[in-house]
C-alpha cells in the first residue's frame, strides 16, 4: 500500500486529440417529382391501387391539411435509428486525397502564421419519410432515401493522425406538394458534424495510484442548506 500516498511518474498509452471542431451542415435539398415519387413510395408501403400518391390522398377525401409528414434517420433497410447512439449506420469517413492532406498556411488572430492540413470528410446515410393521417396513423411510408455530403476542414492533421467523427445532432424535414398537374416531395436535412483528428501516443504523467473510497451510506433526507445561494457579484452593490 506504499504507493497510495506519494506521486510518481507513469507512462500511459492514450489517444491524443490534435484538433476538434464542430460544424452545422445543411445537406443540399433532395427533391422528387411525379414518377420519382411513385418509386419512393412503393405500393406495399403505401397501399393503393394504380393512382399516384397525390391522387391517393385526394381520392380518400384528404387534403394537404389532413395529414402530417415526418422524416427520420434510418439504416439502408428503412429501420429508424438514433443518430447520436447508432453512428455505425451513418458513414462518416475521410476522403483520401491522392497526394495526401494538402498543407494550408493560415494566419491566426494573434498574427502568427501556422501550417494546417486540408481534410475532406464524406457523410452518407438514409432517411425515411412517413405520411400520417389526422389520427396519427402511418398511411404511407417511403423506402430508405439515401443522402450524402462532402465537407472540407482545415485542421491540425499531421501524418499519422486519423479522423474520428460522429453526428451530435440530426434533423430532417419533408414536405409534399400536390397540385392539379404537379407533385413533389422535398426533403431537407441538417446535421451537426463533430470532427476530431487523433493519434495514439505514449505520454508521461505524474500520478498517484488509486485505492477504493469509503462507501457512502444512504444519505439523510433532512435538508442542510437553509438559505438559497447568494449572488455576491451583483448584490449588495459595492
Amino acid at each position: 500500500m506504499g504507493h497510495s500516498h506519494h506521486k510518481e511518474k507513469v507512462c500511459i498509452k492514450t489517444r491524443k486529440v490534435y484538433d476538434w471542431v464542430t460544424r452545422q451542415v445543411d445537406v443540399p435539398l433532395k427533391s422528387f417529382s411525379n414518377n420519382e415519387l411513385e418509386t419512393i413510395f412503393p405500393s406495399d408501403k403505401c397501399p393503393r391501387n394504380c393512382e399516384s400518391i397525390c391522387d391517393f390522398f385526394t381520392s380518400n377525401g384528404m387534403n394537404p391539411h389532413d395529414f402530417t409528414i415526418r422524416c427520420f434517420l434510418s439504416d439502408e433497410d428503412g429501420n429508424r435509428i438514433d443518430p447520436v447512439v447508432d453512428n455505425d449506420a451513418l458513414i462518416c469517413q475521410e476522403i483520401i486525397q491522392p497526394n495526401g492532406r494538402q498543407p494550408v498556411t493560415v494566419t491566426l488572430p494573434s498574427g502568427d502564421e501556422v501550417t494546417l492540413q486540408k481534410v475532406k470528410v464524406l457523410v452518407k446515410g438514409h432517411v425515411v419519410v412517413q405520411i400520417l393521417n389526422a389520427n396519427g396513423q402511418v398511411v404511407c411510408e417511403s423506402n430508405a432515401i439515401p443522402f450524402a455530403t462532402a465537407q472540407t476542414f482545415i485542421l491540425c492533421a499531421p501524418e499519422g493522425t486519423t479522423l474520428d467523427c460522429h453526428i451530435s445532432f440530426f434533423e430532417c424535414d419533408a414536405s409534399l406538394i400536390c397540385t392539379n398537374n404537379f407533385s413533389q416531395l422535398d426533403v431537407s436535412i441538417t446535421l451537426c458534424l463533430e470532427v476530431q483528428m487523433e493519434a495514439e501516443v505514449k505520454i508521461e504523467v505524474e500520478a498517484r495510484f488509486c485505492k477504493p473510497r469509503e462507501e457512502i451510506l444512504e444519505a439523510t433526507l433532512c435538508p442542510t442548506d437553509k438559505f438559497p445561494p447568494q449572488c455576491p457579484e451583483v448584490f449588495p452593490s459595492r
